[in-house]
């Protein structure tokens, strides 16, 4: 089969390494894989580097920059522009199948609608703001979606109110935790801090979704009580966003965080960064699907602290593998972190139950030979 990939950034985060994965199995199971891309970036490096082809097309992916007459009217043309050049690549090179990776991709769905070809949506999201690009996406997946795969239940419940239920498949994402398990924690060491410094790590995009003002909230309320706290902030943010960057430092000066703070910003040596942290916090302020960053913090041991929404929410065994908390108290989110800072013996037996937790629901061959499965039958 020939399979036409799109997908929204070129960034290697959650929804980019699934993608990945994915299309790693679906061309050692023998089947075709081009890739289509906006823009440069780590993913088309590593998908380059596991022999499957990517091109560059601007795609017209929707943002909430894009959000005016002016901004709309620029996604317009994209839009038609891209879509004269998929359908000239499908029909080109008799491309059967498109796969578009995240709703904010919509010409993959309108080209394979309009010409007859099958369409897979994996969507990652919940969208919960704006009102209106919930329904505007509800009503894209209905109509031009064909067959959809949610990567959690609260994706597929979330979708239900304009999807029918029986069009979305749930497949959980798998990870590969060699990486995981093999390589030691050196963070200490770059950031000269002592080796018994407890670190208590943030790893996502710099959005207003994600939660960085609620974990440094937290984190000044710590500091003091605990002086052997560290907090970090890995991720960058999209283009266009850098001002967020100016927010986190200037909520850094503001509380006076800065010897207990280190913003490392993008980071590529994930693995490195999960195994140096003692806690994984995913402070998140609307519902993350299924955060891939909860797996990793899984495989490398370590137990998670969460808002309780989304993915999360069947990801986590509270009280077992980490702690869920309130969206919006930071003061008993502190209380659930306290424990985990006092306690060592807690940390490792609930790292410990996260590692056999994701063994037993989310690994990485499961995942694979689903996704071989449901793009082999569609």
């Amino acid at each position: 089969m020939k399979i036409l990939m799109l997908h929204g950034t070129s960034d290697l985060y959650g929804s980019g390494r699934i993608l990945l994965t994915a299309a790693e199995a679906l061309v050692e199971r023998g089947h075709s894989v081009l890739l289509l891309l906006s823009e440069e970036g780590p993913l088309s490096v590593e998908m380059r580097k596991a022999g499957i082809e990517v091109r560059i097309l601007r795609l017209g992916i929707l943002r909430k920059k894009y959000f005016s007459v002016k901004g709309l009217l620029n996604r317009v043309i994209v839009l038609s522009k891209a879509y004269r050049s998929i359908q000239t690549i499908i029909k080109k090179e008799q491309y059967n199948l498109i796969y578009s990776n995240t709703t904010t991709v919509l010409v993959g769905a309108v080209v394979a609608r309009l010409n007859g070809i099958k369409h897979i949506w994996h969507v990652h999201e919940m969208i919960v703001k704006p009102r209106f690009m919930y329904a505007f996406n509800g009503f894209f997946l209905q109509h031009f979606g064909q067959r959809i795969i949610a990567v959690s239940n609260p994706v597929k419940n979330h979708w239900l109110p304009y999807v029918d239920a029986a069009a979305i498949t749930v497949i959980h994402n798998g990870i590969e935790t060699a990486a995981f398990e093999h390589t030691p924690g050196k963070l200490r060491q770059e950031l000269g801090l002592a080796k018994d410094t407890i670190l208590i790590g943030m790893i996502g995009r710099v959005n207003i979704f994600k939660g960085q003002e609620y974990f440094l909230e937290i984190a000044s309320l710590l500091k003091d009580k605990y002086t052997q706290v560290h907090f970090i902030l890995v991720g960058d943010a999209y283009r266009g966003y850098e001002y967020l960057y100016d927010k986190i430092t200037g909520i850094i000066t503001a509380k006076n965080l800065h010897k207990v703070v280190t913003d490392l910003r993008y980071r590529e040596d994930i693995p490195n960064i999960m195994n140096s942290l003692d806690v994984l916090v995913l402070p998140s302020q609307f519902p993350d699907s299924f955060p891939t960053v909860i797996l990793e913090a899984m495989a490398a041991g370590i137990p998670v602290v969460a808002t309780a929404q989304g993915g999360a929410l069947e990801m986590i065994a509270d009280n077992e593998t980490g702690y869920l908390i309130p969206l919006k108290d930071a003061q008993a989110a502190a209380v659930k972190l306290g424990k985990l800072i006092e306690d060592s013996s807690l940390r490792k037996d609930f790292g410990t139950n996260g590692k056999l937790r994701l063994q037993q629901w989310y690994h990485l061959d499961a995942f694979r030979q689903k996704i071989i499965a449901f793009v082999e039958n569609t």
